[in-house]
């Protein structure tokens, strides 16, 4: 049996996505395995994470100092180092330069069905708030394929939800969430499914 692919997930929060995954794995609904975390501030809980779930992590520039394309190769150096074929940007707010031979293998999940309320500036309960104030009638999640523009890559995947008339910033993000702990793996499930597609293809 070949190895399961490794993934690299890079994170700047508290890491619920990463804990979700791992149960994910554990329970065998995600066929991978959670190689490396590439976290850039000092103080997030991801870190905590991933060391009580035995997952190797690196912290890289928590003080900022690095571009866009500096951070991107030192980050990109890691994930090459650790053998990984596939990265999850969970939580995570720097943009990236992605190297040429990473196009199509980086994923991000944004709590907003996308193009709607994407972008600079759209993270967390921003969004949540956003949606709401916009009278939208309909929120979700979108995971998508990364490229050097904040929340502009190929989607791959999107859950959707009704926003309630009762709904709060907190009450939509938690229902948001509850979408984005099924649509990651399941995204992932389907990269890797068209990886393999593609390379039978090719042999």
């Amino acid at each position: 049996m070949s190895e399961a692919p490794r993934l690299a997930v890079f994170a700047s929060g508290g890491g619920r996505s990463l804990e979700n995954l791992a149960h994910s794995i554990a329970d065998g609904s995600l066929a991978c395995r959670l190689a490396l975390v590439v976290c850039d501030r000092s103080d997030a809980l991801v870190l905590e994470r991933a060391e009580r779930l035995g997952i190797e992590s690196v912290l890289i520039d928590p003080g900022r100092e690095l571009g866009a394309a500096a951070f991107s190769r030192a980050a990109f150096e890691s994930v090459q180092a650790h053998d990984c074929q596939l990265v999850v940007l969970a939580g995570f707010l720097r943009l990236l330069s992605l190297p040429a031979n990473w196009n199509g293998r980086v994923l991000n999940i944004h709590p907003s069905l996308l193009p709607a309320f994407g972008g600079k500036g759209y993270y967390g309960d921003r969004v949540h708030l956003a949606v709401l104030e916009s009278g939208a009638q309909f929120t979700g999640c979108t995971v998508h394929y990364v490229n050097d523009e904040y929340d502009a890559g190929r989607i791959l995947l999107q859950r959707c939800i009704p926003v309630l008339p009762d709904d709060t910033p907190e009450s939509l993000a938690a229902r948001v969430f509850a979408e984005e702990r099924l649509a990651l793996p399941a995204a992932i499930t389907l990269h890797l499914k068209r990886e393999r597609e593609r390379s039978g293809a090719r042999a």
